[in-house]
């Protein structure tokens, strides 16, 4: 039992190295794509090892997925507020260092989380069942405020208002709309993004393999209060938290990079502990542990938290090698071919998966991501599409 749970933790970490690496793939996408798969393909293999694998898929993916956002430019919406301040580095010769910063802040919060689990485990539940009944008014709250935190905050108001239409209208299609979240999800966040970054050509400068010291312990301090926050509140993510806990710890750029990195890695982590306490799952890769075992036990939590700290040591590693990698080739990648490439795969599942009507949402929600990425707004502003549903569900 044990060869197979280091198996499945070194394959789900491989496959998390693809996912993280390949511009436009949101860990959510995969996620849903992986509870497709348990009930078609994998219905015969135990479920600890599934969990295993998912698990070091998810884990692995927040480490690398900031590799594309700054050196490519193509964030997924739990990287791309790294963006200006990554690519402020990579223009200096610094993408080393900015990845690095973001990988420091994952490795911290895979010890963080592993000193809080327990305590969590102890508050979180009283906190929420006081929650609960105010929970659509704290995330009309916590909308707001995020949108007041915008310099345009006209055009954030617009694009999160019409990403709502868009997932009032995709989630109320039909009795089995759950798969068109991946069209839905895929547009607003991964070719959008793809094909603006298609068109975009960007000249960067010969990179520099250093690192200097950054303060770390505000950061932290503002990740771990607002990833929490975050993680049991429905349709909020680590993009969110980020925001939150920058206003919360005002630290400098590169600490922002340290941040990103943290809360990322956080809210996932998170995200299996509240499917454990409260059976709300936050995330895609927490949906596809709960469609393998539902409530799982006390024994399996302490598992995922094993396999989280061992696949964060292993994927910071993994981190640092590949920005050094990318830095020495970066100036000889065809980013263009791989980004049509990474498009065309997407555009493949999300017709298998969900038929010639999520070609078409895939389409509207494509042009909706455009939208926002032209008026200048922070692409969180496009969680509206399961934020204003969720708010509607609870008030109604």
């Amino acid at each position: 039992m044990l060869i197979q749970i280091i198996l499945s933790l070194l394959i789900g970490t491989i496959v998390g190295i693809f996912t993280g690496l390949i511009p436009g793939i949101h860990i959510n996408l995969i996620g849903i794509i992986l509870v497709s798969l348990v009930s078609k393909v994998f219905f015969s293999v135990e479920p600890i090892y599934l969990i295993t694998f998912i698990v070091s898929v998810a884990i692995t993916h927040t480490f690398l997925d900031f590799i594309p956002s700054i050196f490519l430019g193509c964030p997924d919406t739990d990287t791309e507020l790294s963006i200006l301040p990554g690519h402020e580095l990579l223009k200096k010769g610094l993408g080393y260092e900015a990845v690095v910063l973001t990988a420091y802040g994952s490795l911290f919060a895979v010890f963080i989380l592993i000193l809080i689990a327990y305590p969590s485990i102890l508050i979180v539940p009283k906190i929420y069942n006081l929650i609960k009944n105010i929970v659509p008014f704290l995330l009309i709250f916590v909308s707001f405020f995020l949108i007041l935190s915008e310099k345009n905050k006209i055009p954030a108001m617009m694009v999160f208002i019409l990403s709502g239409i868009l997932g009032l209208s995709v989630l109320n299609l039909n009795s089995n709309s759950d798969k068109f979240l991946l069209p839905l999800l895929t547009g607003l966040f991964g070719s959008s993004n793809l094909i603006l970054s298609i068109k975009n050509k960007v000249s960067i400068p010969k990179q520099e393999i250093k690192f200097s010291k950054t303060n770390y312990i505000k950061p932290l301090l503002g990740s771990i209060i607002a990833s929490p926050i975050c993680s049991f509140l429905p349709g909020l993510g680590s993009g969110q938290a980020a925001i939150i806990g920058n206003m919360i710890s005002k630290t400098n750029r590169k600490g922002f990079l340290v941040l990103l990195g943290a809360t990322n890695t956080l809210v996932m982590g998170f995200s299996f502990i509240s499917l454990y306490l409260i059976s709300k799952t936050r995330t895609g890769a927490a949906v596809a542990v709960r469609e393998i075992i539902g409530n799982f036990s006390k024994e399996v939590l302490i598992l995922i938290l094993i396999i989280i700290l061992i696949n964060g040591i292993i994927s910071f590693f993994l981190t640092k090698y590949l920005a050094k990698l990318f830095s020495t080739k970066i100036g000889s990648l065809d980013y263009k071919k791989l980004s049509l490439i990474t498009l065309f795969i997407l555009t493949i599942i999300v017709f298998f998966a969900s038929g010639n009507l999520g070609l078409i949402i895939l389409m509207i929600s494509t042009m909706l991501g455009i939208f926002s990425i032209s008026q200048k707004v922070r692409r969180t502003n496009m969680m509206g599409c399961l934020l204003i549903p969720t708010i509607f569900y609870y008030l109604l």
